[in-house]
This record gives C-alpha cells, structure tokens and sequence, in this order.
C-alpha cells in the first residue's frame, strides 16, 4: 500500500502528465491567481460562465469548480447548468460556499446548488461550513469568525447530508467523507494576508480530484499541498505580496523530497 506521501506525489505527476481541463465558475477577485495556481500544479484553467457556453465548456472538463465569491443571478443559473451537466457525465464538482452565513443571498444560493447537485466536495472556511450546516453564525465578510474545532461537527452533518467529501479549512483542515476524516496542518500565518488563497485551494482541489477518483483523499492531498508550498513560500518572503508569487512558483517546482519533509497529516477515526 502506498504511503500518504506517495499518494501525494503520485497524484501530482497524474495532474503534471495528464494536464487535466478544470473548468472554473470563480470571482472577478481570484481569476488570474486561481488560474496561475492551476498552471504551477500542472493543470489546465478556464474560466468560462457565460450561460451560452457554460454547458459545452463542462462537458470538455475533467473537474468543475463552483465558486460565489462575487454573486449575481445570472451566474447562479450559469453555476445550475454547469453542475447539471458535470453530474451526468460524471464530472467531480467542487462548490466554495464563500461568504456564505454573511447574507441570506449567499447563504440560501449555496443551499439551493446543494439541494440540485451534491458536489464531489465542499471546502470552505470554519464559517462558512457552519452556515452551511444550519449553525447560527455570522461571517466577516468572506473571512471566517469561527474555528475549526467548531466546524468539525458541521463538516460531518454536511458529508453525511450530501454524500460528499467535506474541508473546513483554516490553520488546520479538518476533511471528512463522513467515514474518514484527516487533519492538515500545514501552511503559514501569512497566508490568510492573501486574497484568494482559499479559492486556490478549492481550484486545486478540482485537480486533483480531476486524477483520483477518491475525492476524500483528492481533497486531503491538494490541501496538504497548498499548505507545504505557503511554508516554501513563507520561507523566501517578505510579506503577503512576495509570498503569492513564490506560493506560484513552489507549486510549479514541488518535489517528492518537499512533501517528504513538510508533510504534517494525521488520520482519526470520522
């Protein structure tokens, strides 16, 4: 049986070699990290959410990724079709809920995509789960006011409810499938001082869960890599600007011997 870490770097030369199509519905905020991110790890980003074109571009995709950050009606109905589409042909489907729990509009979106589609995966922040889950919390804004401990209990509800795999991220993730769960706790304080690193994280997960079929463990390897490369990154850094661009260019030069080293996992019964 192959060790967390080769899993890991296993899944990452599936992701160089087959260069998979990640289709992305994302924010006016984090499209061009997001996609650079993709590139780094070595897959392939679109961001396409038009509603003429929504249905055709995921069915090209070998992941889908749903993300509200900056919301209106007409992507709602883009992020429908899209969802819809990817389930009949059997496409993962990653949905971020940001912001979700700080207006009813975010918060009743995120449950009426839910309700239609259950994704592969759900990853937001500590927050953002817990509204999710029916918990009485309000967000800052798009940023989390609750801990993951908190969350713990509202990523299980959620991963039973829908059948998915769930990531309630922050300085530790906690992710569940409902049976498993796994926590990493790799990254950096830094990292929370860069806009859209969370929605990274969401674009990357669809990567990986482009490459392996087991969407628990595609959610717990792209979060571990995430949060090694934001180390890396931290490293060579003198604040939030610098650290984006090397966080960019660790995921483009990560190697099995990083992932050895940086590798902080542990696994608990769900």
């Amino acid at each position: 049986m192959l060790t967390d870490i080769q899993q890991i770097c296993t899944d990452i030369q599936r992701i160089r070699t087959k260069v998979p199509l990640v289709h992305n519905i994302t924010n006016f905020v984090v499209m061009n990290n997001t996609a650079n991110a993709l590139l780094a790890i070595g897959a392939s980003p679109v961001m396409a959410h038009a509603l003429e074109e929504v249905e055709d571009m995921a069915a090209l995709a070998s992941a889908l990724v749903i993300n509200i950050g900056t919301l209106n009606t007409e992507w709602v109905a883009a992020m429908e079709l899209a969802m819809r589409t990817a389930k009949s042909r059997h496409i993962p489907i990653v949905f971020d809920p940001v912001g979700a729990g700080a207006t009813p509009f975010r918060t009743n979106t995120s449950l009426h995509l839910l309700e239609l589609i259950n994704p592969s995966v759900i990853r937001g922040n500590a927050s953002e789960i817990m509204a999710l889950a029916g918990a009485q919390i309000q967000t800052k804004g798009v940023d989390s006011a609750a801990n993951n401990n908190e969350a713990a209990t509202a990523a299980l509800t959620l991963a039973q409810r829908y059948s998915c795999s769930v990531c309630a991220s922050g300085a530790v993730d906690f992710i569940t499938d409902g049976k498993r769960t796994t926590l990493t706790s790799n990254g950096h304080p830094l990292m929370p001082r860069v806009t859209g690193l969370g929605c990274s994280a969401s674009a990357l997960t669809g990567a990986f869960c482009a490459v392996n079929q087991d969407y628990f463990a595609a959610t717990v390897h792209a979060m571990a890599v995430l949060g090694i490369c934001g180390e890396i990154a931290a490293h060579q850094s003198n604040g939030p600007g610098t650290l984006q661009l090397h966080i960019i260019d660790a995921l483009y030069n990560l190697t099995d011997a990083q992932i050895e080293t940086y590798l902080k996992m542990e696994t608990r019964p769900a």
